[in-house]
Protein backbone atom coordinates (compact mmCIF):
# COMPACT_ATOMS: atom_id res chain seq x y z
CA UNK A 1 0.00 0.00 0.00
CA UNK A 2 1.30 3.68 -1.00
CA UNK A 3 0.52 5.87 1.87
CA UNK A 4 1.46 9.47 0.38
CA UNK A 5 1.73 13.06 1.95
CA UNK A 6 -1.63 14.06 -0.05
CA UNK A 7 -0.04 17.19 -0.79
CA UNK A 8 -2.43 18.38 -3.55
CA UNK A 9 -5.25 17.86 -1.47
CA UNK A 10 -3.78 19.67 1.42
CA UNK A 11 -2.92 22.61 -0.44
CA UNK A 12 -6.45 23.26 -0.82
CA UNK A 13 -7.51 23.24 3.28
CA UNK A 14 -7.26 25.77 5.56
CA UNK A 15 -3.64 26.10 6.65
CA UNK A 16 -3.50 25.56 10.35
CA UNK A 17 -0.14 25.51 12.64
CA UNK A 18 -1.05 21.62 13.35
CA UNK A 19 -1.29 21.19 9.77
CA UNK A 20 1.64 18.92 9.10
CA UNK A 21 0.70 16.99 12.44
CA UNK A 22 -2.57 15.94 11.45
CA UNK A 23 -1.11 15.20 8.12
CA UNK A 24 1.58 12.34 10.11
CA UNK A 25 -1.08 11.43 12.18
CA UNK A 26 -3.58 10.35 9.20
CA UNK A 27 -0.94 8.84 7.45
CA UNK A 28 0.26 6.51 10.32
CA UNK A 29 -3.62 5.33 10.92
CA UNK A 30 -3.93 4.67 7.19
CA UNK A 31 -0.61 2.38 7.20
CA UNK A 32 -1.59 0.74 10.48
CA UNK A 33 -5.14 -0.03 9.27
CA UNK A 34 -4.12 -0.69 5.80
CA UNK A 35 -5.84 1.58 4.54
CA UNK A 36 -5.85 2.90 0.63
CA UNK A 37 -6.67 6.46 1.46
CA UNK A 38 -8.29 8.31 4.00
CA UNK A 39 -9.62 12.01 4.04
CA UNK A 40 -9.86 14.33 7.61
CA UNK A 41 -11.27 17.10 8.40
CA UNK A 42 -11.21 19.39 11.89
CA UNK A 43 -14.08 22.27 12.32
CA UNK A 44 -15.97 24.19 14.94
CA UNK A 45 -18.86 26.39 14.45
CA UNK A 46 -17.36 29.49 13.41
CA UNK A 47 -15.96 27.17 10.20
CA UNK A 48 -13.10 24.83 8.95
CA UNK A 49 -10.22 24.66 10.83
CA UNK A 50 -7.77 22.35 8.61
CA UNK A 51 -8.70 19.00 6.55
CA UNK A 52 -6.26 16.91 5.00
CA UNK A 53 -6.07 13.74 2.58
CA UNK A 54 -3.89 10.54 2.46
CA UNK A 55 -3.28 7.70 0.09
CA UNK A 56 -4.87 6.41 -2.54
CA UNK A 57 -8.98 7.27 -4.24
CA UNK A 58 -8.12 4.54 -6.34
CA UNK A 59 -5.31 1.95 -6.46
CA UNK A 60 -5.96 0.54 -10.50
CA UNK A 61 -5.50 4.13 -11.58
CA UNK A 62 -3.27 5.18 -8.72
CA UNK A 63 -5.15 8.63 -8.42
CA UNK A 64 -4.62 10.19 -5.13
CA UNK A 65 -7.26 11.24 -2.81
CA UNK A 66 -8.45 14.49 -3.00
CA UNK A 67 -10.76 16.58 -0.63
CA UNK A 68 -13.35 16.66 -3.31
CA UNK A 69 -13.88 13.02 -3.22
CA UNK A 70 -17.37 11.51 -2.58
CA UNK A 71 -17.73 9.11 -0.03
CA UNK A 72 -21.13 7.17 0.90
CA UNK A 73 -21.85 8.34 4.71
CA UNK A 74 -23.75 5.35 5.21
CA UNK A 75 -25.01 5.51 8.88
CA UNK A 76 -23.60 9.08 9.39
CA UNK A 77 -26.96 9.99 7.43
CA UNK A 78 -28.73 9.52 10.52
CA UNK A 79 -27.19 12.59 12.07
CA UNK A 80 -28.50 14.48 8.96
CA UNK A 81 -32.39 12.71 9.22
CA UNK A 82 -32.56 13.29 12.72
CA UNK A 83 -31.14 17.05 12.50
CA UNK A 84 -34.16 17.67 9.85
CA UNK A 85 -36.91 15.85 12.23
CA UNK A 86 -35.30 17.92 15.23
CA UNK A 87 -36.15 21.27 13.00
CA UNK A 88 -39.93 19.97 12.19
CA UNK A 89 -40.33 19.55 16.03
CA UNK A 90 -39.21 22.88 16.78
CA UNK A 91 -41.62 24.42 13.66
CA UNK A 92 -44.49 22.88 15.94
CA UNK A 93 -45.09 20.46 12.58
CA UNK A 94 -44.04 17.18 14.74
CA UNK A 95 -44.41 16.31 18.24
CA UNK A 96 -41.33 13.90 19.27
CA UNK A 97 -43.18 12.14 21.90
CA UNK A 98 -46.46 11.55 20.24
CA UNK A 99 -46.74 7.77 18.97
CA UNK A 100 -46.12 7.47 15.13
CA UNK A 101 -48.94 6.29 14.30
CA UNK A 102 -50.76 10.19 14.66
CA UNK A 103 -48.52 10.67 11.55
CA UNK A 104 -48.03 7.50 9.16
CA UNK A 105 -51.07 6.24 8.31
CA UNK A 106 -51.93 2.55 8.34
CA UNK A 107 -48.62 1.79 11.21
CA UNK A 108 -49.54 -0.93 13.10
CA UNK A 109 -47.79 -1.22 16.48
CA UNK A 110 -47.50 -4.02 18.77
CA UNK A 111 -50.25 -5.06 21.03
CA UNK A 112 -47.33 -6.72 22.93
CA UNK A 113 -44.82 -4.19 23.10
CA UNK A 114 -46.30 -1.11 22.60
CA UNK A 115 -46.12 2.17 19.70
CA UNK A 116 -43.11 3.69 19.76
CA UNK A 117 -42.81 7.54 19.14
CA UNK A 118 -40.53 9.64 16.97
CA UNK A 119 -38.29 10.30 20.24
CA UNK A 120 -37.81 6.69 20.65
CA UNK A 121 -37.15 6.06 16.74
CA UNK A 122 -34.43 8.48 17.17
CA UNK A 123 -32.75 7.00 20.20
CA UNK A 124 -33.01 3.66 18.89
CA UNK A 125 -35.24 2.60 22.28
CA UNK A 126 -38.10 1.92 20.10
CA UNK A 127 -37.80 -1.95 20.68
CA UNK A 128 -37.17 -2.60 16.88
CA UNK A 129 -34.35 -5.37 15.69
CA UNK A 130 -31.54 -4.12 13.50
CA UNK A 131 -31.45 -7.18 10.37
CA UNK A 132 -28.02 -6.92 8.30
CA UNK A 133 -28.56 -4.71 5.66
CA UNK A 134 -26.34 -6.33 2.91
CA UNK A 135 -28.91 -6.18 0.05
CA UNK A 136 -30.34 -2.64 1.03
CA UNK A 137 -28.24 -1.64 -1.97
CA UNK A 138 -28.02 -0.95 -5.70
CA UNK A 139 -25.63 0.17 -8.41
CA UNK A 140 -25.79 3.80 -8.93
CA UNK A 141 -27.20 3.35 -12.36
CA UNK A 142 -30.15 1.92 -11.03
CA UNK A 143 -33.48 3.98 -9.53
CA UNK A 144 -34.22 3.51 -5.60
CA UNK A 145 -36.32 -0.08 -5.22
CA UNK A 146 -39.01 1.80 -3.17
CA UNK A 147 -40.40 -1.92 -2.59
CA UNK A 148 -37.31 -3.38 -1.09
CA UNK A 149 -38.24 -0.43 1.66
CA UNK A 150 -41.62 -1.50 2.19
CA UNK A 151 -41.02 -4.84 2.37
CA UNK A 152 -38.55 -4.42 5.01
CA UNK A 153 -40.74 -2.24 7.05
CA UNK A 154 -43.54 -4.76 6.98
CA UNK A 155 -41.42 -7.89 7.88
CA UNK A 156 -39.09 -5.69 10.49
CA UNK A 157 -41.04 -2.37 11.38
CA UNK A 158 -43.08 -3.59 14.25
CA UNK A 159 -41.43 -3.41 18.13
CA UNK A 160 -40.40 -7.10 18.91
CA UNK A 161 -39.35 -5.84 22.36
CA UNK A 162 -40.83 -3.49 25.03
CA UNK A 163 -41.01 0.36 23.46
CA UNK A 164 -38.66 2.61 25.42
CA UNK A 165 -36.64 -0.25 27.14
CA UNK A 166 -32.52 -0.42 26.82
CA UNK A 167 -31.37 1.03 23.83
CA UNK A 168 -30.80 -1.35 21.03
CA UNK A 169 -29.05 0.22 17.67
CA UNK A 170 -31.42 -0.09 14.65
CA UNK A 171 -31.52 0.95 11.19
CA UNK A 172 -35.28 0.43 10.94
CA UNK A 173 -36.21 3.32 13.26
CA UNK A 174 -34.39 5.60 10.69
CA UNK A 175 -36.46 3.80 8.10
CA UNK A 176 -39.45 4.88 10.23
CA UNK A 177 -38.33 8.21 11.03
CA UNK A 178 -38.12 9.16 6.84
CA UNK A 179 -41.89 7.98 7.07
CA UNK A 180 -42.23 9.94 9.69
CA UNK A 181 -41.02 13.17 7.97
CA UNK A 182 -42.85 12.35 4.69
CA UNK A 183 -46.48 12.40 6.56
CA UNK A 184 -45.80 15.32 7.98
CA UNK A 185 -44.12 17.12 5.28
CA UNK A 186 -45.46 15.57 2.31
CA UNK A 187 -41.96 15.85 0.46
CA UNK A 188 -39.87 12.86 -0.31
CA UNK A 189 -37.64 12.90 2.74
CA UNK A 190 -34.23 13.74 0.69
CA UNK A 191 -36.03 16.68 -0.43
CA UNK A 192 -36.97 18.06 3.01
CA UNK A 193 -33.22 16.90 4.40
CA UNK A 194 -32.17 19.08 2.05
CA UNK A 195 -34.03 21.77 2.30
CA UNK A 196 -33.72 21.85 5.85
CA UNK A 197 -30.29 21.08 6.76
CA UNK A 198 -28.18 20.49 3.58
CA UNK A 199 -28.97 23.65 2.06
CA UNK A 200 -28.87 26.30 5.69
CA UNK A 201 -24.98 24.49 6.40
CA UNK A 202 -23.99 25.43 2.50
CA UNK A 203 -23.26 21.12 2.01
CA UNK A 204 -23.58 21.49 -1.51
CA UNK A 205 -21.71 19.10 -3.09
CA UNK A 206 -23.48 16.39 -0.52
CA UNK A 207 -26.99 14.31 -1.75
CA UNK A 208 -28.19 11.02 -1.73
CA UNK A 209 -26.75 9.86 -5.26
CA UNK A 210 -23.27 10.39 -7.38
CA UNK A 211 -22.57 14.01 -9.07
CA UNK A 212 -20.86 12.97 -12.00
CA UNK A 213 -17.98 15.68 -12.28
CA UNK A 214 -16.81 15.26 -9.01
CA UNK A 215 -14.52 12.52 -8.00
CA UNK A 216 -15.61 9.20 -5.95
CA UNK A 217 -13.10 6.96 -3.85
CA UNK A 218 -12.88 3.66 -4.96
CA UNK A 219 -13.97 1.25 -1.68
CA UNK A 220 -12.01 -1.78 -0.67
CA UNK A 221 -11.97 -4.77 1.10
CA UNK A 222 -8.37 -6.86 2.33
CA UNK A 223 -9.11 -10.20 1.43
CA UNK A 224 -7.86 -12.88 -0.03
CA UNK A 225 -8.88 -13.75 -3.77
CA UNK A 226 -10.66 -17.17 -2.89
CA UNK A 227 -12.64 -15.12 -0.91
CA UNK A 228 -14.52 -12.93 -3.87
CA UNK A 229 -16.96 -15.43 -4.71
CA UNK A 230 -18.05 -15.69 -1.36
CA UNK A 231 -18.33 -11.51 -1.12
CA UNK A 232 -20.60 -11.75 -4.50
CA UNK A 233 -22.82 -13.93 -3.30
CA UNK A 234 -23.93 -11.93 -0.26
CA UNK A 235 -24.44 -8.30 -2.33
CA UNK A 236 -26.35 -7.39 -5.37
CA UNK A 237 -25.33 -7.71 -8.78
CA UNK A 238 -22.57 -5.36 -10.28
CA UNK A 239 -21.57 -4.00 -6.80
CA UNK A 240 -18.25 -6.37 -6.39
CA UNK A 241 -15.64 -4.88 -8.64
CA UNK A 242 -11.95 -6.14 -9.82
CA UNK A 243 -9.42 -7.39 -7.83
CA UNK A 244 -6.37 -5.27 -7.22
CA UNK A 245 -3.44 -6.94 -5.38
CA UNK A 246 -4.79 -7.98 -1.73
CA UNK A 247 -7.67 -5.38 -2.25
CA UNK A 248 -11.18 -6.33 -3.78
CA UNK A 249 -12.60 -3.10 -5.06
CA UNK A 250 -16.14 -2.54 -5.42
CA UNK A 251 -18.28 -0.37 -8.20
CA UNK A 252 -20.31 2.37 -6.88
CA UNK A 253 -23.54 1.90 -5.20
CA UNK A 254 -26.00 3.82 -3.16
CA UNK A 255 -28.32 2.58 -0.64
CA UNK A 256 -31.79 1.98 -0.59
CA UNK A 257 -33.25 4.15 2.69
CA UNK A 258 -31.95 7.45 2.44
CA UNK A 259 -33.29 7.95 6.19
CA UNK A 260 -31.13 5.52 7.34
CA UNK A 261 -28.20 5.65 5.50
CA UNK A 262 -28.40 7.73 1.85
CA UNK A 263 -26.05 10.81 1.50
CA UNK A 264 -23.10 10.41 -0.68
CA UNK A 265 -20.35 13.47 -0.94
CA UNK A 266 -17.52 14.74 0.82
CA UNK A 267 -15.55 15.13 3.97
CA UNK A 268 -15.40 19.24 3.81
CA UNK A 269 -18.98 18.68 3.98
CA UNK A 270 -19.65 15.79 6.34
CA UNK A 271 -17.29 18.57 8.65
CA UNK A 272 -20.16 20.85 8.48
CA UNK A 273 -23.00 19.16 9.82
CA UNK A 274 -20.86 18.14 12.59
CA UNK A 275 -19.76 21.00 13.51
CA UNK A 276 -22.97 22.53 13.94
CA UNK A 277 -23.87 19.90 17.01
CA UNK A 278 -20.46 21.27 18.34
CA UNK A 279 -21.76 25.11 19.22
CA UNK A 280 -22.43 26.41 22.28
CA UNK A 281 -24.93 28.90 23.28
CA UNK A 282 -23.75 32.04 21.77
CA UNK A 283 -22.30 30.17 18.57
CA UNK A 284 -24.66 30.89 15.80
CA UNK A 285 -27.10 27.99 14.82
CA UNK A 286 -28.26 28.09 11.58
CA UNK A 287 -30.40 24.82 11.68
CA UNK A 288 -31.19 24.39 15.57
CA UNK A 289 -31.45 26.83 18.77
CA UNK A 290 -28.92 25.26 21.07
CA UNK A 291 -31.49 23.67 23.51
CA UNK A 292 -32.30 21.30 20.42
CA UNK A 293 -28.79 20.71 19.81
CA UNK A 294 -27.87 20.15 23.39
CA UNK A 295 -30.75 17.53 23.94
CA UNK A 296 -29.73 15.68 20.69
CA UNK A 297 -26.01 15.16 21.79
CA UNK A 298 -27.09 14.26 25.43
CA UNK A 299 -26.47 10.73 26.26
CA UNK A 300 -29.81 9.61 28.03
CA UNK A 301 -30.65 5.73 26.87
CA UNK A 302 -28.15 3.31 27.44
CA UNK A 303 -27.66 0.32 25.73
CA UNK A 304 -25.10 -2.07 24.54
CA UNK A 305 -22.62 -1.64 22.96
CA UNK A 306 -23.66 1.86 22.14
CA UNK A 307 -25.53 4.42 24.83
CA UNK A 308 -27.67 7.29 22.69
CA UNK A 309 -28.91 10.61 22.24
CA UNK A 310 -30.85 11.73 19.36
CA UNK A 311 -28.58 10.82 16.82
CA UNK A 312 -25.21 10.98 18.60
CA UNK A 313 -23.84 8.40 20.34
CA UNK A 314 -21.32 6.68 21.90
CA UNK A 315 -19.69 3.33 23.47
CA UNK A 316 -21.16 2.79 26.53
CA UNK A 317 -17.53 2.28 27.99
CA UNK A 318 -16.69 5.58 26.74
CA UNK A 319 -18.80 7.41 29.36
CA UNK A 320 -16.27 8.51 31.47
CA UNK A 321 -13.81 9.91 29.37
CA UNK A 322 -12.42 13.59 29.25
CA UNK A 323 -12.58 15.96 27.29
CA UNK A 324 -16.66 14.41 26.69
CA UNK A 325 -16.99 13.31 23.01
CA UNK A 326 -20.39 11.47 21.27
CA UNK A 327 -20.18 10.39 17.52
CA UNK A 328 -21.13 8.00 15.10
CA UNK A 329 -20.18 5.72 12.80
CA UNK A 330 -21.11 5.60 8.91
CA UNK A 331 -19.99 2.00 7.41
CA UNK A 332 -20.51 -0.23 4.52
CA UNK A 333 -18.72 -2.02 1.59
CA UNK A 334 -15.86 -0.54 1.34
CA UNK A 335 -15.29 2.11 3.64
CA UNK A 336 -15.15 2.80 7.42
CA UNK A 337 -16.27 6.44 8.17
CA UNK A 338 -16.64 8.20 11.68
CA UNK A 339 -17.79 11.87 12.67
CA UNK A 340 -17.29 12.68 16.48
CA UNK A 341 -18.33 16.23 18.74
CA UNK A 342 -16.32 17.15 21.59
CA UNK A 343 -18.75 19.69 22.93
CA UNK A 344 -17.14 21.45 25.63
CA UNK A 345 -14.16 21.79 23.09
CA UNK A 346 -16.28 23.79 20.02
CA UNK A 347 -14.88 20.73 18.18
CA UNK A 348 -15.65 18.19 15.66
CA UNK A 349 -13.19 15.54 13.86
CA UNK A 350 -14.86 13.68 10.57
CA UNK A 351 -12.69 10.73 8.88
CA UNK A 352 -13.79 9.17 5.93
CA UNK A 353 -11.61 5.76 4.20
CA UNK A 354 -11.91 3.70 1.78
CA UNK A 355 -11.55 0.43 3.87
CA UNK A 356 -14.06 -2.66 5.16
CA UNK A 357 -12.25 -2.62 8.02
CA UNK A 358 -12.15 -0.88 11.36
CA UNK A 359 -9.75 1.01 11.98
CA UNK A 360 -7.86 3.11 15.01
CA UNK A 361 -10.02 5.78 14.69
CA UNK A 362 -10.50 6.41 18.00
CA UNK A 363 -6.71 7.02 18.55
CA UNK A 364 -6.57 9.31 15.75
CA UNK A 365 -9.55 11.27 16.52
CA UNK A 366 -7.94 11.86 20.40
CA UNK A 367 -4.50 12.61 19.23
CA UNK A 368 -6.05 15.44 16.82
CA UNK A 369 -8.35 16.50 19.90
CA UNK A 370 -4.93 16.85 21.98
CA UNK A 371 -3.37 19.07 19.61
CA UNK A 372 -5.62 21.98 21.02
CA UNK A 373 -7.82 23.63 18.36
CA UNK A 374 -8.90 27.74 18.80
Amino acid sequence: MNVTNGRDAAETATPHPHGRRVQALAADAARAGRIPGMVVAIANPDGPLHAVAVGSADLATSRRVTLEDQYPWFSMTKIATATATMRLHADGALDLDLPIGTYVAGYQASERFGHPTTRQLLSHTAGLRNPMPLRWVRPEDEPPDLAQQSRVLAKHGKPKRAVGSRASYSNIGYLLVGEVIEAVTGLRVEDYVKAAVLDPLEMGATSYQYEPSIPRAVGYARLPGVLRPALRSVLPDRIVGPQVGRYTSFRPFLVNGAAYGGLVGPVTDAVKLAAAHAAWSDDNHPVLDHEDIEQMRTITAIGRPFDHGLGWFRRHGDATRLPAFVEHYGTGGGFWNAMRLYPTQRLAVVAMANTTRQWEFDRLFDQIQALGWP
